[in-house]
């Protein structure tokens, strides 16, 4: 599973860091949440998921 953040449509909240704080993170230079990596970690596939799900902007997908 690969996780990807819309940088524009993403307005920095700290849900999905705080949902799922394996799978992201909150930028310190934007604000913007970003992926710790590019695939999600073993165990941590439920988190990514509930974050997506998390997100108002819906900026965030998994594929």
């Amino acid at each position: 599973m690969k996780v990807r953040v819309d940088q524009e449509r993403c307005q920095g909240h700290t849900l999905c860091a705080m949902r799922a704080p394996g799978v992201f993170e909150l930028s310190e230079i934007d604000g913007h949440s970003s992926p710790v990596a590019d695939e999600v970690p073993a165990g941590q596939e439920d988190a990514a998921v509930e974050a997506v799900r998390s997100c108002p902007e819906r900026a965030i997908s998994v594929f």
